[in-house]
């Protein structure tokens, strides 16, 4: 049996926004993107224990104890004080789980769902366990029907996706910004990668679709729309979802931008129907 563990902040039973269907979605800690625009920012760092959440618990549910800060589930109101105070952009309530432990949840909801997705933070971050959790997921009689996506900021190497390609289905991959100049101040880190990403999943039959994110004042695919098009040309008969920002959970600048609503949207996912894409909308504005 494969041992191998993940530092997980969350898993949902049951989601009907990541990915096609009725999916459990797992969402592991850490993340090597520093987007203004993230709307889970504490599951971008890793917890190190310094204990300075523990003194603001208002409710005792930590504690520091042998140089760890643990946390007692029984005790905890969800307040998110400890997230707000963390200055690592981590939190104490992250989970350690084995590929073990993943599978038997993954078998609780099995009949109910069409696939797992795994995201984060960002999932590539923690390769090995998702090679090892969709390899089991494909070698389990029960459970080889799920198909297996991945949810990420497309900063993996080239070498990294090939590991994953013989056990997984696709990936969805977030396009933050065209300019390279533009997403860096946006994520904190360039953008060829992620193009090189988005191409070569394309070329492997693994993009399920590719995201852009409409930031009112702060995007700037209007700008470069002729060439971005030409690159979404190019990937093949991909779906382009539009994803609308908004400013709840978000710290930081990033907090006072404007969310998007419908009249932000609409421009851009017609034009990019007028250029023969398919495009997706979102679901709803918050």
């Amino acid at each position: 049996m494969n041992s191998r563990c993940a530092l997980v902040s969350q898993v949902i039973p049951f989601s009907c926004v990541d990915g096609p269907g009725s999916r459990l979605a797992l969402f592991l800690q850490g993340c090597n993107l520093r987007c203004k625009t993230c709307h889970n920012p504490w599951t971008i760092g890793r917890c190190n224990d310094c204990g300075d959440c523990v003194v603001h618990c208002p409710h005792d549910a930590l504690t520091l104890q042998a140089g760890r800060v643990w946390w007692q589930e029984s005790d905890c109101q969800k307040c998110d004080t400890c997230l707000h105070v963390c200055s690592q952009q981590s939190t104490p309530m992250a989970h350690r789980f084995s590929v073990e432990e993943i599978l038997a949840q993954i078998r609780k909801v099995a009949p109910f769902i069409e696939g797992i997705t795994v995201s984060g933070g960002e999932a590539t971050t923690q390769l090995p366990f998702l090679v090892a959790l969709f390899h089991a997921v494909k070698a389990d009689e029960s459970l080889k029907h799920l198909t297996c996506l991945v949810d990420s900021n497309g900063l993996l190497s080239e070498t990294g996706w090939q590991k994953l390609l013989p056990v997984f289905d696709g990936a969805m991959l977030d396009l933050k910004a065209w300019n390279n100049e533009h997403h860096r101040f946006l994520t904190g880190r360039e953008n060829p990668q992620i193009k090189h990403s988005i191409r070569w999943l394309a070329q492997h039959k693994r993009l399920t679709e590719l995201r852009l994110l409409v930031i009112p004042d702060h995007c700037d695919y209007f700008e470069h729309l002729g060439p971005l098009s030409a690159f979404i040309h190019a990937l093949g008969d991909v779906p382009v979802r539009i994803n609308a920002f908004h400013a709840h959970g978000v710290y930081g600048e990033a907090a006072r931008w404007r969310s998007a609503t419908a009249d932000d949207v609409e421009p851009l996912a017609v034009a990019l129907e007028k250029r023969r894409i398919t495009v997706i909308r979102p679901a709803l504005y918050l």
